[in-house]
């Protein structure tokens, strides 16, 4: 999500954007897996501008998870239930499960995932 919502050419962007803004315009605290922000940043580094993300993360106050045992271990719990689940997925929606936060994703497959697994808990 956060990967087309930053970058204007991303085939997604205007459904991110469409997605995001109104959680922005709220306030809403957008709660980042460590996993993601290092995911987010590989482009603008590639690009020189890796400092914009920072900038856009400091201005909309959102917080980096750190990834630490319990999410570790969910996630590895999550990719023995669901064995197409790729690992970087599998943290992200660890992360928002353990920390009890809702699940924003474009990608239909996971957000079930996400569904089914947070009726489970």
């Amino acid at each position: 999500m956060l990967i087309a919502f930053l970058d204007a050419f991303d085939a997604q962007h205007e459904t991110a954007v469409d997605a995001l803004r109104p959680r922005l315009a709220t306030g809403q605290q957008l709660l980042i897996a460590a996993s993601v922000y290092a995911e987010i940043l590989v482009r603008p580094l590639q690009r020189g501008s890796g400092h914009a993300v920072d900038a856009f993360i400091d201005a909309i106050s959102a917080a980096i998870v750190p990834i630490d045992r319990v999410i570790a271990r969910r996630a590895a719990k999550l990719r023995a239930a669901h064995r197409a689940l790729r690992l970087p997925d599998a943290i992200s929606l660890a992360t928002a499960l353990v920390v009890g936060a809702e699940y924003v994703t474009l990608d239909r497959r996971l957000s079930k995932i996400a569904e089914v697994e947070r009726s489970a808990s």
